[in-house]
């Protein structure tokens, strides 16, 4: 059995007792990084091997977490801070254990990104996390505009020597929204600082960042624009039928197609 275990983003106290059971009972740990694992490790005085899993060798560690599995061995699989996969390796684990047939669960707990967006204010019945920009800055602009329009909040991880960068390129997307930067979460000096996009983020930068953008309003259809009989003839006009034009434009309108019914002025079939 293989258990995908989250630990804490900063404070060591946020593990959970569930998480130390699991990782007592285990027989081998798979470590993001073996050295920082040691330290949580340390301190609450758990010895167990551990087996390196980094973003460079994950498909090899997949070889090696089969193999202990049919074995019979329980592994538990950590990353160096919160739940693995979550912009941290493990992914590769997950996919060669389904495809293998193999069982595995999740001890969850801390994860950076909800923290951020609790601490931030910012609406959260809908959100979008977007991890780290990766790639050249062409290919970060190309994949922001697809959410220029999202009206929820958008949510990234940034490193301090990335963030300015990154909120240049927010800015340049988005154009001026609100936006707020979580740091140190947990921590003694954790930090939730409101600025403006096109301001950017005063001060030295230390630390992760969470970066929370505020959401766009989404934009207007220009044929919403239109009474609704012009909004209804103008399906019409394409070939649709006198239902699927209503059909349309109530989705267009966001409203019921028998809210839109009496402004049915000819019947197409």
């Amino acid at each position: 059995m293989v258990y995908f275990v989250a630990t804490p983003i900063g404070n060591l106290g946020d593990i959970s007792l569930r998480a130390l059971d699991t990782l007592r009972a285990a027989d081998v740990i798979f470590c993001e990084d073996t050295r920082h694992s040691l330290k949580l490790l340390n301190h609450y005085e758990i010895k167990k091997p551990l087996v390196a899993c980094h973003k460079f060798n994950e498909l090899a560690a997949a070889e090696k977490l089969l193999s202990l599995v049919k074995e019979g061995k329980t592994v538990a699989v950590v990353t160096d801070a919160g739940t693995p996969v979550i912009s941290d390796p493990g992914n590769l684990l997950v996919q060669a254990l389904r495809g293998a047939g193999e069982e595995y669960t999740l001890i969850p707990g801390a994860c950076a990104f909800v923290s951020a967006l609790v601490l931030s204010g910012f609406p959260a019945d809908k959100f979008a996390f977007l991890g780290f920009l990766r790639g050249k800055n062409s290919e970060k602009k190309e994949f922001l505009q697809r959410y220029a329009e999202f009206d929820g909040t958008l949510i990234f991880y940034s490193a301090p020597q990335d963030v300015d960068a990154d909120i240049k390129l927010l800015a340049d997307a988005f154009g001026e929204r609100n936006a707020c930067a979580v740091r140190e979460i947990t921590k003694v000096h954790e930090s939730v600082e409101n600025f403006q996009l096109s301001q950017g983020l005063p001060g030295e930068k230390r630390g992760e960042y969470v970066l929370l953008v505020q959401g766009g309003a989404p934009r207007e259809n220009p044929l919403n624009a239109l009474s609704e009989e012009e909004h209804i003839e103008h399906y019409l006009r394409q070939g649709m039928s006198t239902k699927e034009a209503l059909k349309a434009a109530a989705k267009d309108r966001g409203v019921s197609k028998s809210d839109l019914y009496k402004f049915t002025f000819r019947d197409k079939k």
